[in-house]
């Protein structure tokens, strides 16, 4: 066999694999699609859209998020092979009575996507301002060389929902 094809063959299989366990790795925690708005008209390939999602925070009842990001169009795009940009914006509301069911550190992951085949990835983090009793939450994407300073804040202030009192997110800081 050439080098040629056996150089291909290699790359393609280091590809599908590459492809294969990302949409393994996400099908678990797959964020709700709310609804996508084309951005860049593309002829003949998928259009870009902006995509908007909403998860509900794994550790805490009662608060979800919704984000916006990016979805790059045209064949790569389509293909999973587009590195995807950047931007993201993020919203999160108190849903329902709040209740937090573990400890957990300032700035941990709840939320995280791949956003190239190697090298970036979009997290969400959640942290706690314990003097006014409110959780903050930050989407942005790193890469492995270089980050990216795109990123976006929402805070979730702890309300009493309906009998039920709201818990105090300081109690829950792991030191």
């Amino acid at each position: 066999m050439p080098a040629m094809k056996k150089l291909a063959l290699c790359l393609g299989l280091i590809g599908g694999l590459a492809i294969a366990s990302s949409t393994i790795a996400q099908a678990a925690d797959d964020p709700e699609l709310i609804f996508k708005k084309n951005t860049v008209f593309h002829l003949l390939s998928p259009d870009a859209k902006l995509a908007t999602y909403v998860i509900d925070d794994p550790q805490i009842d009662g608060v979800a998020c919704y984000f916006t990001i990016p979805e790059q169009g045209g064949w790569t795009g389509w293909a999973g092979f587009a590195t995807q940009r950047s931007e993201t914006s993020i919203a999160c509301r108190q849903v329902g009575p709040v209740k937090i069911n573990a400890k957990f550190a300032q700035g941990v992951d709840i939320y995280e996507q791949r956003r190239s085949l190697f090298f970036k990835t979009m997290h969400i983090v959640r942290g706690c301002d314990p003097k006014r009793n409110v959780l903050v939450y930050m989407s942005y994407t790193d890469k492995l060389i270089d980050g990216s300073p795109q990123n976006s804040t929402s805070t979730v202030p702890l309300m009493p929902w309906g009998a039920d009192a709201a818990p105090k997110c300081g109690d829950f800081l792991t030191p």
